[in-house]
């Protein structure tokens, strides 16, 4: 084997490596599911109990003596029964876009800042917003849905850009 072979060989197996190095620490991220706890801490939709939505059609503030742990997140309820619901089948219950705000969704951004009275349930699904106008929009506005649909990719892949930004950006352990 010549030298200028065995020096492009070793090239390549350099360049795998360094592709196989950075994709490990993308992966993991893009097989996450996004949950929207706020700007601070892990409880998922500032607290707000997601079955309650469901079966006492309203919006009801969850407590942490009844959590839950899914995702990622901390998931408070008003009961030991809605906890155990949400547990027994949680995609049934937890707001859609993983709780960040539908609208904004809908145009393709991200936003995190949602009220958890603004909420509609459409087609027996959850979805919450950053303000009642905003939800009665989102309901009002076939399209929102579909666009929402449409935009929630290009949504979580720049949620998957933020978290490796800021795990890049964190200061090390070690």
């Amino acid at each position: 084997m010549s030298d200028s072979t065995m020096k492009r060989g070793f090239r390549l197996a350099v360049a795998v490596g360094a592709a196989a190095f950075a994709l490990s620490l993308v992966q993991p991220a893009i097989a996450e599911e996004f949950v929207n706890t706020g700007y601070f801490g892990d409880v998922a939709i500032k607290g707000y109990d997601p079955v309650a939505y469901f079966t006492q059609h309203q919006a009801m503030q969850g407590s942490a003596k009844y959590s839950h742990q899914w995702l990622g997140a901390t998931w408070h309820f008003a009961s030991a029964e809605n906890r155990d619901l949400f547990a027994a089948d949680p995609a049934k219950y937890a707001p859609q876009y993983g709780g960040y705000c539908a609208d904004g969704v809908s145009f393709g951004t991200v936003t995190t800042n949602v009220d958890p009275k603004a909420w509609r349930i459409i087609e027996g699904k959850l979805y919450i917003s950053y303000d009642p106008g905003a939800a009665d929009g989102f309901e009002k506005n076939p399209t929102k849905l579909t666009d929402s649909q449409k935009h929630w990719s290009d949504v979580e892949r720049t949620l998957v850009t933020e978290k490796v930004q800021k795990n890049w950006q964190a200061p090390s352990a070690n």
